[in-house]
């Protein structure tokens, strides 16, 4: 080295935070080019904040768990929430738009893996397949105990709420089955399908309901008791969108009675639910969360989040912001 010249240190990698658990896999894939940090390392998040969360930039997230605005609002160089998940709903966006925070998601990655499992609902309560399973298992196959035959699919109404890249997904399996397609969503938008003029009026003339919308605070609990006597007796309400739109005591209330036929969830209020709330509950399928989460769809949105980040700190325009 010349006389006098000073060794150029390396620039230090930017700080990012993950917020959950379960995002620890991201973890080495982000360690080359980012100093991370793992809120769940920090229960004293008052000491997080004053130290390492000064220096944090960005967070990654799980979108439908909430962030909290007094938490964030204490990291002074804070300036992209990365949801790797298509949902949001955790954040508060207009706050954060308010506090030059930009939000991305992974918008429609995984739209065809969860209408697939929302067909695969549909079809294992509707046909009773998981019932018919657990009959065979316990030696309850036999010519004097069958199960009562089914209503097949064929000419059914199936109502669609929420018409985005899930529930126009789920919409064009169910017609390949003959049903006859309606939908409702807060806002209209042109589609092949009609909307009918309310969910109240779409769950009316519904067999099956399927709920794709997004969660917001407008829309908790919008498939109400009211909605859900609506499907009526007979009739199945799917739910692939957010544990929050339905109201889980009416719906568990309504199967116990008889006033709503079956149930077939991938998404609860509470989640992990617990496996207790629902073991006297009939006529209902069950999975945990599962929908999005495939082989195909999971490493498309750990790669588009990748990206967002990627573009953010080299002051790119993001590749999937959030109302972009």
């Amino acid at each position: 080295m010349p006389h006098g010249a000073q060794e150029k240190l390396p620039a230090e990698k930017p700080h990012i935070l993950l917020s959950h658990e379960m995002l620890l896999g991201l973890q080495p894939l982000l360690e080359g080019a980012y100093t991370v940090h793992r809120l769940w390392d920090h229960p004293d998040r008052m000491a997080f904040l004053s130290g390492p969360g000064q220096r944090v930039r960005a967070i990654v997230h799980v979108g439908e768990t909430p962030l909290s605005r007094d938490m964030l609002a204490e990291m002074p160089q804070l300036g992209l929430i990365a949801c790797v998940s298509v949902g949001y709903d955790g954040v508060d966006v207009a706050w954060c738009k308010a506090h030059n925070i930009a939000v991305t998601h992974s918008t429609g990655l995984n739209a065809a893996d969860v209408a697939d499992h929302a067909v695969g609902l549909v079809l294992a309560a509707w046909r009773g397949l998981v019932e018919g399973d657990r009959r065979l298992r316990a030696g309850r196959w036999s010519h004097g105990e069958r199960m009562a035959p089914r209503h097949g699919l064929r000419g059914r109404k199936a109502g669609i709420v929420g018409l985005g890249h899930i529930g126009d997904a789920v919409a064009r399996r169910l017609e390949a089955f003959d049903m006859h397609i309606a939908w409702w969503g807060a806002r209209a938008k042109e589609s092949d399908y009609p909307r009918a003029d309310s969910l109240l009026a779409l769950a009316r003339d519904s067999d099956v309901l399927v709920v794709c919308a997004r969660a917001d605070a407008d829309n908790r609990h919008a498939v109400s008791k009211a909605v859900i006597e609506a499907v009526g007796s007979q009739g199945l309400i799917v739910n692939v969108a957010r544990g929050s739109l339905i109201d889980e005591d009416a719906l568990i209330e309504a199967l116990k009675a008889g006033t709503l036929g079956m149930a077939a969830l991938d998404v609860f209020e509470h989640e992990p639910t617990p496996a207790e709330r629902w073991a006297d509950v009939p006529n209902t399928v069950l999975t945990p969360h599962s929908a999005g989460a495939t082989v195909d769809s999971i490493p498309a949105m750990v790669g588009m989040t990748i990206e967002n980040l990627r573009r953010y700190f080299h002051g790119e325009p993001l590749a999937t912001p959030v109302g972009g």
